[in-house]
């Protein structure tokens, strides 16, 4: 590796540590907003992934996933996507109406309603929280909800576009509330130029 492309990972690596840790926060006072409590997140993990390794990491191809989907669009384009093991989306919505744990039995359309309102809320203000940081307008388009296999979803994201990044940002968050959490993933995918204009802050 040359030495301008070990500086340029470097600073890569800084700047997704800082926006991640910026993001997650910011998306945990959206999540907040949203059930009209305080809530708190932990210290987020931060990969830098393939994208076709993430079936792996999360399960399997085959495995049973929510996932909430927003476009980013603007001066940092990509995708966003919010993804939730099936039995862990259950106790996510449990965890945003404040009910016991397993009461939420399947995702109907008040279900994927809270999903979605939540996948706006941290978007959004992950995303804020990305262009305070870099200096980069970024925007997400409204939320879609897929209840699919991992596999499935990765296929849909790789259909979507042709200018995609093959590195995956993966950002793992647990969101705490009165002693319960619940774990999220963050896939950031940039188009192909987004990773560069963000080092370099055009």
């Amino acid at each position: 590796m040359s030495e301008s492309s070990q500086k340029f990972d470097q600073e890569l690596h800084s700047l997704l540590v800082v926006m991640a840790n910026e993001g997650i926060h910011n998306a945990a006072k959206g999540m907040s907003d949203m059930v009209g409590e305080s809530l708190s997140v932990d210290q987020p993990l931060v990969k830098r992934v393939p994208i076709r390794e993430i079936p792996n990491l999360l399960g399997g191809p085959e495995a049973e996933a929510v996932g909430i989907y927003l476009r980013v669009e603007g001066q940092i384009g990509g995708q966003m996507m919010l993804v939730v093991p099936y039995a862990k989306a259950l106790e996510l919505v449990d965890l945003m109406m404040n009910v016991p744990v397993g009461t939420t039995q399947n995702l109907g359309a008040i279900e994927r309603s809270a999903l979605q309102e939540m996948g706006n809320l941290t978007g959004s203000f992950f995303l804020n929280a990305v262009a305070a940081t870099t200096g980069l307008n970024a925007r997400p388009s409204p939320p879609a909800v897929m209840v699919d296999m991992i596999g499935a979803i990765i296929d849909i994201i790789l259909a979507t576009s042709d200018n995609l990044s093959e590195t995956v940002l993966m950002l793992q968050a647990k969101f705490l509330r009165n002693g319960r959490e619940a774990e999220v993933d963050f896939w950031i995918i940039p188009d192909r130029n987004t990773i560069e204009n963000m080092v370099k802050g055009e």
